[in-house]
């Protein structure tokens, strides 16, 4: 496997690796619910919308490189509920959000996708200028902002899930 592309899929395999843990025996009415606090609801995000937006970014690395993302592509509906910028909102009678099987299922699927998309790709490829405008002032390379995307990014969101189950006094993971 080459050089940065096996640095990308270590990283983005211990990531997965602890979202299962994260999950793993979780109740699922409590996968898209607010933490509760001492004067309300904590604003957190919580799994149901870390998640959810966490799965948005698989088919954008599967689309940069070339190949066919469609079979992972968020619907318009997920985009309207996960997209950055979007409010996490608690959701006690389960209408809001997909079921936590739905979400988990979709973004394991598109994760281990682009993992194996990654595990092909030449240091070349990862060397070039980063197609994304927007985040170029960022991430230089293409290698640079996939790294991002599965190592720095889901680790933070993971933080998020991981804070939220010692808010609910739920154990580590």
């Amino acid at each position: 496997m080459p050089t940065i592309s096996a640095a990308i899929v270590e990283s983005a395999n211990l990531s997965l690796a602890y979202a299962e843990r994260l999950t793993k025996e979780l109740p699922t009415e409590l996968f898209a619910r607010l933490a509760p606090g001492a004067n309300g609801p904590v604003m957190s995000n919580h799994p149901a919308f870390v998640f959810g937006h966490l799965q948005i970014y698989a088919p954008r690395i599967i689309a940069e490189l070339g190949n066919d993302a469609s079979p992972y592509q968020p619907s318009e509906q997920d985009l309207g509920l996960f997209l950055n910028g979007v409010t996490c909102v608690d959701d006690p009678d389960g209408t809001i959000y997909p079921p936590m099987s739905v979400i988990m299922e979709r973004f394991f699927r598109a994760h281990r996708a682009a993992i194996a998309t990654i595990a092909e790709t030449s240091d070349e490829i990862y060397a070039s200028p980063n197609p994304n405008e927007k985040m170029r002032s960022k991430f230089a390379t293409m290698g640079s902002m996939h790294a991002f995307y599965l190592g720095g990014h889901i680790m933070m969101h993971l933080g998020q899930v991981s804070a939220w189950r010692r808010m609910l006094q739920l154990p580590p993971a």
